[in-house]
């Protein structure tokens, strides 16, 4: 089978950045900060962003680029004979699986919520008015609304699906790099806009510095392990999403240059999505930040219902969530892609077929997720939560790590590619190179970081 190839070096870096940048920014990394001690965990996330994310996503491209194929099948391209690393392609394609359970979930609430305001819904039907009585608030709250009705969910979640795979039924640079280039650019303009918005807002100043000051009080073992697993979520590394974009480029560019710009661009978004909802939170929430999922559903409603102009205010959330699709719906057809792919390196089916078949695997788990949330809520998988957090368990708390350690190893020892091999694969074409005083830092400390966080991780993990 023909190996397919993005038209352009801008293609790429939008396409690889799309994939990073979705509901692990605007979504998770405000609801993670928010939790985490707001600056602090800022502060150590983009720490590990540097340390960690930028290396390990330089490996990911370079393996991918050099076996010029998907995760399920690079590294059986260039281990060496007897090797069993490309047992690791198989937990990369669960990865993929498991994240779009409950990824396309969260995408379509976004897109509910945009129709809804879109349509000119009543803005005070989508407004959280906390109550004295628990019970009260979860009946008021119109995201646990949405959130536990099941056709609600069925029918988003089925629309992204269908729209997701849709799309890459066509040829790479026609579909999957045509439309990621339109949705990324349009999302970088509503956000700035919006950022710029926030900024007005009356307790803006209160939001900022909950957000940006770092309170080294709050430090402790959970931000530090939330702070790595958010880098590591937002940059989806150690399941091979990265690693299949690596295999669409040619050599011209080096590897280490074109990660740090998508990184930049994907910490620019993620930040300023904290620039818009903290200062919505300290105007109209009350300086509530620890409202979980719901967190930017409830606070961005409020602050649309509080426009002056009540048609400003449906147009501006219109154009908010319309962010918020285009964001989320980057991440899923990155990831729908990398599925697909690891479906056709194993089968060799034309891409329709394997879109057909991917969409209805993930149609099948992320149905039973939304079940989770609600006829199944007594079921508590793995004692995680519910089959909602089992999903997001597996993913951000094992697979990405493991998988990211999995990388580093293979790359910088004689046991898996080789360090040589690494660099000069990374290092090939114009720009940023890999050096030579990294190798001990990335052969020997990334892993000691990794493994003594991860070990930290799973035994503090709030079991429930």
């Amino acid at each position: 089978m023909e190996r397919e190839k993005l038209g352009s070096r801008l293609g790429f870096i939008l396409l690889s950045a799309g994939c990073a940048i979705g509901c692990g920014n605007v979504w998770k990394f405000p609801t993670m900060c928010g939790q985490s001690g707001g600056g602090i965990f800022v502060l150590i996330y983009i720490i590990c962003l540097i340390v960690l994310g930028l290396p390990i996503m330089t490996m990911e491209f370079a393996i991918g680029r050099a076996a010029q194929k998907s995760p399920v099948k690079m590294y059986q391209q260039i281990e060496k004979k007897g090797q069993k690393w490309h047992i690791h392609g198989y937990f990369s394609l669960f990865g993929n699986v498991a994240i779009m359970a409950f990824y396309t979930v969260v995408t379509g609430w976004m897109i509910y919520y945009f129709i809804r305001f879109a349509c000119g819904t009543n803005l005070q039907q989508l407004v959280f008015i906390p109550g004295k009585d628990a019970n009260a608030d979860a009946i008021q709250n119109p995201f646990i609304e949405m959130f536990t009705n099941s056709k609600i969910n069925i029918v988003f979640t089925g629309i992204t699906i269908l729209i997701a795979f849709f799309i890459l039924c066509f040829k790479l640079q026609g579909g999957l790099e045509r439309v990621t280039k339109y949705m990324m650019i349009a999302l970088l303009f509503l956000l700035i806009g919006l950022a710029i918005y926030s900024a007005t807002l009356s307790n803006a100043a209160e939001g900022y510095k909950f957000y940006l000051v770092a309170d080294f009080s709050k430090i402790n073992g959970k931000v530090i392990v939330a702070a790595m697993n958010q880098a590591f979520f937002t940059l989806s590394l150690g399941m091979g999403s990265m690693a299949i974009f690596g295999s669409y480029i040619n050599k011209e560019r080096s590897l280490l240059g074109e990660s740090v710009n998508i990184i930049i661009l994907d910490t620019f978004v993620a930040i300023t999505a904290g620039l818009i909802i903290f200062p919505s939170c300290f105007t109209y929430n009350g300086g509530q930040v620890d409202g979980g999922p719901g967190l930017l559903f409830n606070t961005m409603a409020t602050v649309f219902n509080n426009f002056e102009n009540s048609t400003l205010g449906r147009v501006f959330g219109s154009f908010f969530f319309l962010f918020m699709v285009f964001a989320a719906m980057s991440t899923v057809l990155a990831v729908c892609e990398n599925i697909v792919a690891m479906l056709r390196d194993l089968t060799d089916l034309s891409r329709p077929i394997a879109c057909l078949i991917c969409g209805v695997v993930v149609f099948a788990l992320a149905f039973v997720t939304i079940l989770g949330n609600t006829v199944w809520t007594n079921i508590n998988p793995l004692h995680t939560g519910s089959i909602f957090d089992m999903w997001d368990f597996f993913v951000s708390n094992n697979i990405l790590p493991l998988g990211s350690l999995c990388y580093v190893m293979f790359c910088c020892n004689k046991f898996g590619w080789g360090w040589d091999n690494f660099v000069a694969e990374a290092n090939t074409g114009i720009g940023l190179k890999v050096k030579s005083w990294m190798k001990p830092f990335c052969r020997f400390v990334i892993p000691a970081i990794i493994i003594f966080i991860y070990i930290w991780g799973i035994s503090t993990f709030s079991w429930k």
